[in-house]
């Protein structure tokens, strides 16, 4: 069986469970909301339904139940490679279970046979100013791709509800296929020659962003595959997905859906963070002309305190222990980049910043997040334009976003409409609560 077939499978125990579950406890609470979550941008206030990722405060991101290490262990790997296909992450998200080989190699194959990006995209892209800002290059280049859209097509043409599915997850792989290609073409438009690097046959998803980036070491095809699957998912609240969850509950395409969704990556409050934490890293290194001692560091680490800025890369939401995710980057540069003094740094803030942040005692949780070590690995291998960094990002968020999206079709979820109130309303509320 293939993809489509493995997906159908899954598919009627799936309607049938969530049906139950709306008609037979449809007034079972859930939560509370107060006033300082509706002031607050909804924060921890629980109103969406994922089963691809949920953060786990003890354990990190979980995948389908499986915990990042867990992850990176079990799913097929290219042969003497240690880090797997980035389509067997893919088949795991959308059918819920892990594959074998055959079942990640033909996600893979897909991806091939799809991978050919249409001319007026280019077109698109050479017609934009060369000062352009790469993501705004990324989303519009995705946007264009919807005058391919197979659900757009098919939705004018005529089709059931059930049906929904079928040329979401069409569209999903079709966008998917060519991201990685797109990403490095607007690399080489920005940064280098402008020439386009065509993928190569013989390369999975992963290996071949390398390439086409300009770099065919097997060190940084594992880091590839590697940082996108560890930025695929993070639960559907994250400003990114719950964007292209909310366009996509129109019933928009996925690529209106995922353009959405970049979008809200961009901005400094969600997608930056990476290059924040690069950037204080590299101020680090300037000031001492290397790597510091124990002792420079711990001061450097007080004064950005003191002039009242944060510390970029340390402290999460939800996890109360090093995100796992930071631990499987951090893995890998001690095997493959211990010299590179930048790493060197980033090793030494991971043992000093966390007591420093203990003792200024503001923060309930002082470990790092996967932003503090990221952008280092990147640089490390000659990707220095910190404006790309969410490009990269985003490529990787397309991912868990378009199978979400493909789900949410599957099972008929509504249009996203939550309901608003006035600050008078509130605030007779609140007097009603103090009476």
């Amino acid at each position: 069986m293939g993809l489509r077939e493995d997906f159908a499978a899954e598919l009627p125990a799936w309607r049938e469970r969530v049906s139950n579950l709306i008609q037979e406890s449809a007034d079972v609470k859930v939560d509370e909301v107060t006033i300082g979550q509706v002031y607050g941008g909804m924060r921890n206030i629980k109103s969406l339904v994922t089963d691809i990722s949920y953060v786990d405060p003890g354990e990190g991101i979980r995948f389908r139940g499986f915990t990042i290490p867990e992850v990176l262990e079990i799913l097929p790997k290219p042969a003497g490679c240690q880090m797997p296909y980035v389509g067997g992450l893919y088949y795991l998200f959308l059918v819920g279970k892990v594959p074998n080989e055959d079942q990640a190699v033909d996600i893979e194959n897909e991806w091939k046979s799809r991978s050919e990006i249409p001319s007026f995209v280019f077109d698109v892209l050479k017609s934009m100013p060369r000062d352009s800002h790469p993501m705004m290059l990324f989303s519009t280049a995705i946007l264009a791709l919807h005058h391919d859209s197979v659900f757009a097509k098919q939705y004018m043409e005529g089709m059931t509800r059930d049906e929904y599915w079928q040329p979401m997850l069409e569209d999903s792989l079709n966008l998917t296929s060519k991201l990685p290609a797109i990403a490095a073409y607007i690399y080489s438009l920005k940064y280098k020659n402008g020439e386009y690097v065509a993928p190569r046959s013989d390369l999975d998803w992963g290996a071949n962003f390398a390439h086409m980036m300009g770099n065919d070491s097997k060190d940084y095809e594992e880091l590839s595959r590697l940082y996108f699957i560890l930025h695929s998912d993070h639960e559907s609240g994250n400003a990114s997905a719950h964007a292209t969850h909310l366009a996509a509950s129109t019933l928009s395409d996925i690529y209106y859906a995922l353009s959405a969704g970049l979008n809200s990556l961009a901005g400094p409050l969600h997608g930056l963070a990476n290059q924040e934490a690069l950037r204080w890293l590299l101020g680090i290194y300037q000031e001492f002309d290397g790597v510091p001692s124990r002792e420079q560091l711990r001061q450097f680490a007080w004064d950005t305190l003191k002039r009242g800025q944060v510390i970029p890369g340390y402290g999460h939401a939800v996890l109360r222990k090093p995100d796992p995710r930071f631990t499987a980057q951090f893995e890998y540069a001690q095997r493959n980049m211990p010299e590179d003094e930048i790493f060197q740094i980033a090793r030494l803030v991971f043992e000093v910043v966390p007591e420093v942040l203990i003792e200024q005692g503001k923060a309930k949780n002082p470990a790092p997040n996967v932003d503090a070590i990221s952008g280092t690995l990147q640089h490390h291998y000659g990707i220095k334009e910190f404006d790309f960094y969410t490009v990269m990002f985003g490529v990787g968020r397309a991912l868990g976003v378009s199978a979400n999206a493909v789900w949410s079709r599957a099972l008929g979820q509504p249009l996203e409409r939550p309901k608003s109130l006035t600050t008078t309303m509130l605030e007779d509320i609140a007097k009603e609560a103090g009476q």
